[in-house]
């Protein structure tokens, strides 16, 4: 059977004005002609990613969608209408959210984390934001070890993190005391496993273990210095900013600021005032 919301491996059959029809197990599939592979012919294979039209026929592609079945991804809300939300995943059909997939209404222009799964009743890909039932945090003390690399999506914020998606199957925290750089919705990085508390809960980090908060507190400070240049070698915060005025202009927490133009105060290379920072030899 041909893997719907997948990418397949599919032999061409035959050649039509408006394409060439390929072979599967479910009937002939259509490859319209601006898909198809320079120098591709009859009896060659193919590898297509294979979903619905927007007249709901089975239909093939050679564009990369944002996220397969079975993926979690983050994507834009192109529009959202009674019944449900279209969402750009780099196909020319948008992804279905129908509302009752829906943990709040979506609304147009906003990005959200959602899963991709293929409907059983209508055999039609869609998305959700009600990830729960397809995450796997109970199951993680079995299949995670602390100090494991791990890939990390981006998947929302709260007030004392990141939320992120672990390896396509788990929910995790990242703490945004620990971050020093600025994150986006979609963002996908490495990091590591540090917690796996007793509720399955998971606690991640981007620092590799063994490692000290020396690298950290030099990369926030080239970040500094960066923006410093760029503001024309003022920036209005200091020691006594709040941790959001400091996230809001340097993606980075508190704590690593206050390391990092310390350091830069030692170095000779910034001037510290009450309400302020500037480089050094700056009027």
């Amino acid at each position: 059977m041909v893997d719907l919301g997948n990418y397949n491996e599919l032999e061409i059959a035959r050649e039509v004005d408006f394409g060439v029809y390929l072979t599967s197990e479910d009937g002939d599939i259509l490859l319209p002609r601006k898909y198809i592979p320079e120098g591709a012919k009859v009896g060659d294979k193919v590898r297509v990613f294979v979903y619905r039209d927007s007249e709901d026929r089975v239909i093939a592609t050679n564009l990369t969608p944002y996220a397969t079945v079975r993926e979690f991804a983050c994507l834009m809300c192109k529009d959202s209408t009674d019944f449900g939300a279209f969402l750009d995943w780099g196909l020319e059909k948008d992804l279905l959210v129908p509302l009752h997939n829906q943990k709040e209404k979506m609304r147009t222009g906003r990005k959200y984390c959602v899963y991709v799964y293929l409907d059983d009743t209508s055999d039609r890909i869609v998305g959700t934001t009600k990830l729960g039932k397809y995450l796997h945090n109970d199951e993680a003390p079995n299949e995670l070890t602390e100090n494991e690399e791990v890939e990390l999506l981006v998947a929302g914020f709260t007030e004392i993190g990141i939320k992120v998606i672990i390896n396509n199957r788990y929910m995790g925290m990242l703490y945004k005391n620990e971050v020093f750089k600025e994150l986006h919705m979609g963002d996908k990085l490495r990091g590591y496993i540090k917690t796996i508390r007793p509720d399955n809960k998971i606690d991640v980090t981007l620092r590799k273990p063994g490692t000290t908060g020396l690298s950290e507190s030099n990369e926030a400070a080239d970040k500094v210095l960066e923006v410093l240049v760029a503001a024309k070698g003022y920036l209005p915060l200091s020691d006594k900013s709040s941790p959001d005025e400091v996230y809001r202009m340097l993606g980075m927490s508190k704590k690593v600021f206050k390391k990092a133009i310390g350091g830069l105060y030692k170095e000779g290379k910034i001037e510290i005032d009450t309400d302020h920072i500037r480089l050094k030899g700056e009027e």
